[in-house]
């Protein structure tokens, strides 16, 4: 048998070479971002991590010392069994990690407010709008802007803000380009907002973070960085389409359930409100922030609502006694789904903010 402590020392510089060698060949997104948002993120997690191990290391080097400096065979450790408080010590122990607790709470909070994702960045370029919608398993992009549709693929100048608007047309997701930072999840009969931009020409995967289904891990795009120029001649490009994205093409893209990548696709035009629409058909009846209004206008017949009891009876006549001389019940009770719907929709809109 091979004795353990020649085993390994014989095998500790092996593996630390083979770990150089993986970690050299590793790169995160997340640490090499390309545009200002994941620039802020990516300091502030550093920066977070740094002030974290002013605890951490310090312990561990501690705990070390002390566990080789007492331990049984050292007889020239002086012996203090009796030994129970030193003011010193508490004062370092609680003060140090005080002090950090504060400083990442001031980081938190100011973080919290400059990187909010629904936040607007400033600038004197105007943004692109994107319309973000996840399917089952792949990103549909609109540019109503540009009047124009593509799948797993967005295009956008250099320097220029985003704004995305994301919803889900299928079960909750999350939307993700890692190298201009900001995750945020897409969620369906809702809209979620997302503010990014990119500083350097390039190419950045995009993906989905959120496990949604069978064609989860083909769920990914790409997002592409490039000049003014290059932005219009790819206008130009998608525009040639000859394809239209309305309800019907819509439709057969969320029939097309694909578990490997869906290739990149092109609609030369765009129906308009085609985003609200997805958001809208979600929502049902519940139009108003998840609620049934008209099962809350008056309570159902014979209960009682806040206090008022409705006979009944009466439930008819108060419909008639609220509709306008001259109209008829029916009149009433139509113009009283229009309200219920547009009600419904400001509602909508309210919660998207």
């Amino acid at each position: 048998m091979i004795p353990l402590k020649p085993l390994g020392r014989w095998l500790r510089p092996g593996l630390l070479l083979a770990l150089s060698v993986f970690l050299t060949g590793c790169s995160s997104a997340i640490l090499d971002p390309k545009g200002q948002i994941g620039h802020d993120q990516k300091t502030l997690l550093i920066t977070a991590t740094v002030l974290m191990l002013l605890v951490v290391v310090p312990v561990i080097i501690m705990t070390l010392t002390f566990a080789w400096k007492y331990r049984a065979s050292n007889t020239k450790a002086r012996y203090e069994p009796k030994w129970s408080h030193s003011t010193a010590i508490e004062v370092v122990v609680w003060s140090i990690p005080c002090m950090i607790v504060l400083v990442l709470a001031v980081l938190t909070w100011r973080s919290s407010h400059s990187l909010d994702p629904y936040r607007p960045l400033e600038s004197e370029t105007k943004p692109v709008v994107i319309e973000a919608i996840s399917l089952d398993w792949k990103w549909l992009f609109i540019y109503p802007e540009e009047n124009i549709a593509t799948v797993n693929e967005i295009t956008f100048p250099v320097d220029t803000p985003l704004n995305f608007k994301i919803t889900s047309d299928s079960v909750m997701n999350a939307f993700f380009i890692p190298q201009l930072g900001t995750m945020i999840y897409s969620m369906t009969g809702m809209e979620t907002k997302l503010h990014l931009i990119a500083n350097e020409i390039g190419e950045f995967p995009g993906m989905s973070s959120h496990y949604s289904g069978a064609g989860f891990s083909k769920m990914h795009f790409t997002a592409h960085s490039v000049t003014n120029e290059q932005y219009q001649q790819w206008l130009a490009k998608v525009r040639a389409e000859s394809s239209t994205l309305n309800k019907e093409a819509f439709a057969a893209l969320v029939a097309d359930r694909n578990h490997d990548w869906h290739p990149v696709t092109y609609f030369g035009s765009s129906e308009a409100g085609l985003f609200d629409w997805v958001i809208a058909k979600h929502m049902g009846n519940n139009q108003h922030y998840g609620m049934n209004h008209t099962g809350m206008s008056h309570g159902a017949a014979g209960e009682s609502h806040e206090g008022h009891e409705m006979p009944a009876g009466d439930h008819e006549g108060h419909d008639a006694a609220m509709a306008p001389a001259g109209a008829s019940a029916a009149d009433h009770a139509e113009h009283t789904a229009d309200e219920h719907a547009a009600a419904g929709h400001a509602g909508h809109a309210g919660s998207g903010e």
